[in-house]
Order: structure tokens, then C-alpha cells, then sequence
């Protein structure tokens, strides 16, 4: 039977390539010489730590990120802004987390819309997968078609297709 997977993952070498090029330009941008700009990418929990000297400029590197990554080929709905910057000392500090991986609240968000539709799939969550299987390959076109037609929030890739 036909099957893909529904994934939700940042390869990790293309979001530091990401936060390199975003340091660099940060570096060369005339409106940031001589002020204090921190980027640090903790690779294991798969966090970025910014520390800079004023909102207003954590908003410019916030910006830089998101069209740098998105450049690279990573979804700006792939990192969580949520949280506000918080003072410290004479610096302003921000922990962007990078979503990698499915929940099972958001894989559990995405079976019910796919049950939902009416096709004739079966969605099976595994570990942070959903594993879609079906009589025709249509049918899972047509689960591609409505996942990227609907809002979750989250970068999803479709890998592993078999016919």
C-alpha cells in the first residue's frame, strides 16, 4: 500500500549555516557597528540565545534571522518568538527555541484534520511521525494538498513516499 510521513524537522547544519550568515551580516551592517550583538546557537536543545542592546534592535535581528533562515530554506514558523525579551543589566536578552520534532498534541491536531476530510487514509501517529497510508497514491496527494492548505504553526516535511 501507499505510505509518506508527515515530519516536522530543522536539519540542524543548514540552521547554524543560518546563524553563521546571520552574524556575518550583522557583523557588516552599518546600523549595528560598535554596538553589542550576541547570536549563539546551542545545537543539543536547539536554541538560539540573542543579546543585543535594545529592543529595537533585537526586532532588527529578529528580522535578519527569519529572512536569512528562510533564504536557507528553513519556514519562519520554525522558530518560537514567544517568548519577550527580558532586561539584563544594559543588554536586552531573548531565547528563541527552534521547533524540531512533532508533539503529540500537534501530531494528534494534525490526524483529527486529516480524519477529518473525509479520505480514505489512515494517519497513524509513530514517535514524531504520522505515518499516512492509503489504497491510492491520489488520496495521499490529496493529504499533501490539505496539510499544506491548513495552518498548524509548524514546518512540515513529506518524506518516505512508497507506492
Amino acid at each position: 500500500m501507499p505510505s509518506f510521513d508527515i515530519a516536522s524537522k530543522v536539519d540542524l547544519q543548514t540552521l547554524d549555516n543560518a546563524i553563521n550568515t546571520v552574524k556575518k551580516e550583522i557583523d557588516n551592517r552599518f546600523d549595528f557597528k560598535g554596538s553589542h550583538v550576541k547570536i549563539d546557537l546551542d545545537k543539543k536543545d536547539y536554541k538560539i540565545s540573542l543579546e543585543v542592546e535594545s529592543e529595537m534592535k533585537m526586532k532588527q535581528v529578529i528580522d535578519v534571522i527569519i529572512s536569512r533562515s528562510m533564504k536557507q530554506g528553513i519556514e519562519a514558523s520554525a522558530f518560537d518568538f514567544d517568548k519577550d525579551a527580558y532586561p539584563s543589566g544594559k543588554f536586552v536578552r531573548k531565547e528563541v527555541s527552534v521547533k524540531n520534532g512533532l508533539k503529540q498534541e500537534d501530531a494528534k491536531k494534525i490526524v483529527k484534520t486529516i480524519k477529518d476530510c473525509g479520505l480514505k487514509v489512515q494517519p497513524a501517529i509513530m514517535d514524531n511521525i504520522i505515518r499516512v497510508t492509503a489504497k491510492k497514491i491520489d488520496d495521499l496527494q490529496d493529504v499533501i494538498a490539505l496539510c499544506r492548505t491548513s495552518n498548524f504553526g509548524l514546518p512540515l516535511q513529506y518524506d518516505n513516499m512508497k507506492s
